[in-house]
């Protein structure tokens, strides 16, 4: 079976964020066994020709909608706005989603009982699972397991990947809402939605052929 395509949802603005998105996207596919790809959008940025907002956030969509899932990282005392815009359009087409958050610190509407570190209309969709990884004391377990800090770093990555993997595992196995006879019709909705280039780039004959895939690999009945 073809792995699933995962769209790496998160900040890509600075060296901390494009290395770390590397490193992570790595130990997942390592984790998994293979049962995963990681689709980095920092690696397309620079393949965009017109260097236009539009024609960017065009290609990001493309991208999005020519994986399987999603995970979107959602740290900072703000969510990325762009994060959440993506992560709002996956919902459209129910694609299995993890929201990690390795950001120790509280903000948002954590103060309510069911309420999550950010604002809570980012919180309570189908078919998406919360994973809480606090980073600072993460970093600590595997600095106390080895001296040697590019060792450290492993460790540090391979233990959030592997719940990713967990995570992931769990959400793609929950039943869509989206019938596979409704899932065209869906991401034609979705894309039209969009607007752009968008329909240009993924147009019904190539939606026609990505659903069908995604059918296939069992994750809509």
């Amino acid at each position: 079976m073809e792995p699933l395509k995962i769209y790496f949802a998160g900040d890509l603005f600075d060296s901390k964020d494009l290395g770390g998105n590397v490193m992570l996207a790595a130990a997942i596919e390592k984790c998994s066994g293979g049962r995963y790809q990681v689709m980095l959008p920092q690696n397309g940025e620079c393949e965009v020709l017109e260097r236009t907002s539009q024609s960017i956030r065009d290609a990001d969509f493309e991208l999005l909608y020519n994986c399987d899932v999603v995970v979107a990282n959602f740290d900072g005392h703000d969510l990325d706005s762009g994060t959440v815009v993506e992560f709002c359009f996956a919902r459209m087409v129910d694609m299995p989603t993890v929201l990690l958050r390795t950001d120790f610190r509280n903000s948002g509407d954590h103060t309510l009982p069911d309420g999550e570190p950010w604002n809570l209309m980012c919180s309570h969709f189908p078919r998406t699972k919360v994973l809480h990884i606090n980073s600072m004391v993460r970093y600590h377990e595997c600095r106390g397991k080895t001296a040697d800090m590019i060792q450290c770093l492993k460790l540090f990555y391979d233990s959030i990947a592997g719940e990713i993997v967990g995570s992931l595992d769990q959400v793609v196995s929950e039943r869509s809402w989206l019938k596979g006879t409704e899932l065209l019709t869906q991401y034609c909705m979705a894309v039209k939605s969009i607007g752009g280039s968008l329909g240009k780039r993924l147009t019904d004959e190539k939606l026609k052929l990505l659903t069908a895939s995604k059918i296939a690999s069992g994750l809509y009945d």
